[in-house]
């Protein structure tokens, strides 16, 4: 098959590329590196001649909620548009689990208008709803670290593994549009302080972490279950320790 990957130079984008590569199949990236913008639609309508599916597994800039849903609408809108005049049959979206059950989230108020776009469009498609991967938790306290000191929510969460991810991804590409997939989480629960301090050690950074519901980017209302997957949830088969012995042999080369 000939698919696009939307956000295909990101963390799950290029995963999702080799994947679809190594089951035989052409793809097109679609990043502004590539000459592709979605924000201005430049470049679609040659990057999807041809497309019969497309994965969308872009990432918006950090914003208000106000910009960051103007910003997966727009680029969201203008994709399916291009897609529609393509003539793609099938447009995959990455989501979110526990996206709907989180007010006040800009990041998740963004993911849940491209679903509505999507729902609400003439391309045949399938949302995938993923938990928070692996690498989420050094991340966040990446965000918040001032001064080598990083208040962090203590979320419970059922990570997974980016590559995980994009096997999915590239799996339900090709294959026919299903609405919406099931929830896609990992093996395990995890507490997202511990495992944000355990990557950090694998790394050889060193962070002073405080688990605080105050002065950092998640509110009580991602606590207690909110954040796992639902029943009937695809599990991924990567653990965290296994995910993080890999992180820590890399930090040693």
């Amino acid at each position: 098959m000939r698919i696009a990957v939307a956000g295909a130079t990101g963390n799950i984008g290029s995963l999702t590329v080799a994947a679809l590569e190594r089951g035989g199949h052409e793809v097109v990236g679609i990043s502004r590196g590539q000459g592709v913008d979605l924000v201005s639609g430049a470049g679609l309508e040659q990057a999807l001649a041809g497309v019969q599916a497309v994965v969308d597994a872009s990432n918006g800039p950090v914003g208000t909620l106000e910009e960051t849903v103007a910003w997966f609408g727009g680029t969201t809108a203008k994709l399916l548009a291009a897609e529609e005049r393509a003539g793609v049959r099938h447009h995959v979206l990455l989501s979110i689990v526990g996206v709907h059950r989180v007010e006040g989230n800009a990041h998740y108020a963004g993911k849940r208008e491209q679903e509505r776009l999507v729902q609400a469009g003439t391309v045949p498609w399938t949302i995938v709803p993923a938990t928070q991967f692996h690498d989420f938790p050094a991340m966040v306290a990446g965000w918040t670290a001032q001064d080598g000191v990083a208040p962090i929510a203590p979320l419970l969460l059922q990570p997974i593994a980016p590559a995980d991810v994009a096997a999915v991804l590239a799996m339900v590409a090709t294959g026919e549009p299903k609405a919406r997939f099931a929830d896609v989480a990992g093996p395990e629960t995890q507490d997202l302080v511990d495992m944000a301090r355990r990557t950090l050690q694998a790394r050889g950074q060193t962070v002073k972490l405080v688990p605080t519901w105050d002065g950092g980017i998640f509110g009580v209302a991602m606590a207690g279950n909110t954040l796992l997957p639902g029943e009937g949830a695809h599990i991924a088969p990567t653990t965290f320790d296994a995910w993080l012995e890999q992180e820590r042999e890399a930090a040693q080369k």
